[in-house]
């Protein structure tokens, strides 16, 4: 197969184009590498894949539109890895229109390549983030996301809408997953266990947030891989037992599926902490801090339409998942 993967020079891009890659397929990354974060972890990142005679690096916007037309004209792949995004719900307060661009912009280009080369499926990334207000827990697909309480959780629900709408149209094949704190070696310097490792080690005090009382059901980056490439592997159709005076948001009868993709073993954030204190060898200087605009106090991910599905459920325990990130902080950081 011949796929491109939108964000390879991201954390979870990174990580699901060496699996593929390791498999045999061949791999166009697209990435515009930009200061959101330090560009060099994006830099360092490619350097895993570059070498690999079957990668093959784009330096490129998904909002750049006459670009995008014309890569999906000149390189006719066969599926698409959408993970390119402007990410983070804090930042979406500071910078919304970036937003707009990247994650709404951006997204259509994508959808009409594939539309106009007829790509057999585009697997995209959505957001534990869209179930916004719901306090119903486990999270399921099932359940109305209506409600989001950030400019990034309701651009990821816009990209699930208009996914859909393509798949009616244009009978694109479609699957949205919606990723839950993913976590692990590589990761964004913006993200918890990345600012909480750090500051630990450098003897600085960390916020926490809702002074401590937070649950989060954190995944482990490379059970989030795994899980996108079998999901690339099943093709979305559409459900034979939809019903359309349901109004079921998990189901379609267009080739459109939607899936959480979470440990289903949701973690206390003082927990989460002790477990970073543990494989650092250090306790942490907490500085309890009260709930962030357009955050949530809890998530929890309902995994069986995504096992189901593909017959994968992810499993990596959270202890040995952050004993690895701080392994490889300690190894690229040289502390």
């Amino acid at each position: 197969m011949k796929i491109l993967v939108t964000g390879a020079a991201g954390f979870i891009g990174m990580h699901v184009s060496q699996l593929l890659l390791a498999r045999g397929d061949t791999v166009v990354g697209l990435d515009n590498l930009n200061d959101y974060y330090d560009p060099q972890i994006k830099r360092d990142r490619l350097a895993r894949l570059t070498p690999d005679p079957a990668f093959q690096f784009v330096l490129k916007d998904v909002a750049d539109r006459d670009g995008m037309s014309k890569l999906f004209a000149e390189q006719k792949f066969d599926k698409v890895v959408h993970l390119a995004a402007q990410a983070g719900v804090r930042y979406s307060l500071q910078n919304p229109l970036a937003y707009i661009d990247s994650n709404i912009v951006g997204f259509t280009n994508v959808l009409e390549g594939c539309r106009h080369s007829k790509v057999q499926h585009l697997v995209y990334a959505s957001s534990s983030s869209v179930y916004g207000g719901n306090t119903r827990m486990p999270f399921s697909e099932h359940d109305g996301v209506d409600h989001p309480v950030s400019l990034y959780a309701a651009t990821k629900k816009a990209n699930e809408l208009m996914a859909h709408t393509y798949s009616h149209l244009f009978e694109l094949p479609t699957t949205g997953l919606r990723f839950f704190t993913v976590y692990g070696p590589w990761g964004r310097p913006d993200m918890a266990l990345f600012l909480f490792t750090k500051a630990i080690l450098e003897g600085r005090p960390i916020d926490v947030f809702n002074h401590g009382k937070m649950v989060r059901d954190f995944t482990y980056v490379d059970d989030i891989a795994q899980g996108v490439v079998r999901t690339l592997d099943r093709i979305a159709t559409s459900d034979p037992d939809y019903q359309s005076d349901r109004g079921d948001p998990a189901r379609s009868n267009v080739p459109y599926r939607v899936f959480n993709i979470g440990n289903h073993d949701p973690v206390q954030l003082m927990d989460f902490i002790s477990a970073i204190e543990q494989a650092v060898g250090r306790e942490a200087i907490k500085n309890f801090m009260p709930l962030q605009s357009g955050d949530v106090p809890a998530t929890s991910a309902d995994v069986e339409e995504l096992a189901a599905w593909t017959g994968f459920r992810p499993a990596t325990p959270v202890p040995e998942g952050v004993r690895r990130f701080v392994e490889w902080y300690r190894g690229y950081f040289k502390v």
